[in-house]
């Protein structure tokens, strides 16, 4: 039985750690979609999971990887069929089955979608959970109601994949964007990406009042923690947050006066949502949302640079998507 290459976690002698593996195809997670895998995203979840900086996998030993993007081989699913470019992403891949850093993927039907005309696998990859992620937020925070013409949309994290590709998009439909970063080196990109105005986290001023001097129409936060506090503080009436991140910590300390003399909203995305705003989602990405910078968006490495950018991830070092070729 052929053999092909996975990059495998496993917990030794009390520590998380993982390893280029050889396997056969029956030794994959079950599922009714089997894929020829070509890309793979580096997420930080995914460095988390690798390195057992965090508690995210559920069980050992698992591929990693929570994004995958390649064609059908064989499928008893009937939505599907071999030669189909599709992706999967999120839900349990990577964390409780068997994920995209390998050669061959093996997935539930639920899990996986076909890519859209138009984009190809290595766009899918880029995009995955973050690129999902930041459109799913356009799209809910839409159905609150969110127009252009309300005002300026802040986006935070903006140097990070989910929000490199909400400023890409966010852009496209016409909402003015300000980026807020820590790395002031990285100005040039946010702007090019479309951010009409960079702040830099080293210089803001956050105050310490319930409330502080209203900016946003709606913010876009990956960071949470201090910063999100921050934003619950500076929104608009009737502002919208929609939070889906905790690189600056998990905890959230404010009042409730935002929320009842302002109107604030606090919104949470979780990615891993029902198929039906799945594919609603994947559709705007196929339309409107569609990014017009994946290119610049995104860093391609070799499979075997896996464990460096863990590392990178880990010290917020990376820009955008580092997504690795697989094939």
């Amino acid at each position: 039985m052929e053999k092909f290459k996975a990059y495998r976690i496993f917990e030794e002698g009390g520590k998380t750690g993982g390893r280029f593996v050889e396997l056969a195809l029956d030794e994959l997670d079950a599922g009714e979609v089997t894929i020829k895998n070509e890309y793979a995203s580096v997420n930080y979840k995914d460095a988390l999971a690798a390195t057992g900086a965090g508690k995210v996998i559920r069980r050992f030993p698992c591929i990693g990887g929570i994004d995958a993007a390649g064609t059908v081989t064989a499928s008893s699913d009937p939505r599907f069929k071999p030669g189909d470019a599709v992706a999967a992403h999120g839900l349990g891949l990577g964390v409780s089955h068997d994920g995209g850093y390998s050669q061959y993927v093996r997935a539930p039907g639920d899990w996986v979608v076909k890519l859209p005309d138009g984009i190809g696998v290595v766009d899918g990859a880029t995009l995955g959970v973050a690129g999902f992620t930041a459109a799913q937020a356009i799209h809910v925070l839409e159905s609150f109601g969110l127009k252009p013409a309300h005002g300026k949309v802040l986006v935070n994290g903006a140097t990070g994949g989910c929000g490199s590709v909400a400023i890409d998009m966010l852009s496209k439909i016409g909402y003015q964007v300000v980026a807020l970063t820590g790395k002031d080196s990285e100005h040039d990109y946010l702007k090019a990406l479309g951010a009409a105005e960079v702040l830099s986290r080293n210089k803001l001023e956050m105050g310490k009042r319930p409330l502080e001097k209203t900016q946003w129409a709606a913010a876009f936060d990956s960071v949470g923690g201090e910063q999100l506090a921050w934003l619950t503080r500076t929104m608009q009436e009737g502002g919208l947050i929609a939070s889906f991140g905790n690189a600056g910590g998990i905890e959230l300390h404010t009042t409730v006066l935002p929320f009842i003399l302002r109107g604030v909203c606090l919104i949470g995305i979780n990615s891993d949502c029902p198929r039906p705003l799945r594919e609603a989602v994947w559709k705007r990405i196929a339309g409107d949302l569609r990014p017009r910078h994946l290119d610049r968006i995104r860093k391609l490495s070799k499979f075997d640079d896996l464990p460096g950018l863990f590392q990178q991830a880990l010290k917020a070092q990376a820009r955008g998507r580092s997504v690795v070729r697989i094939a």
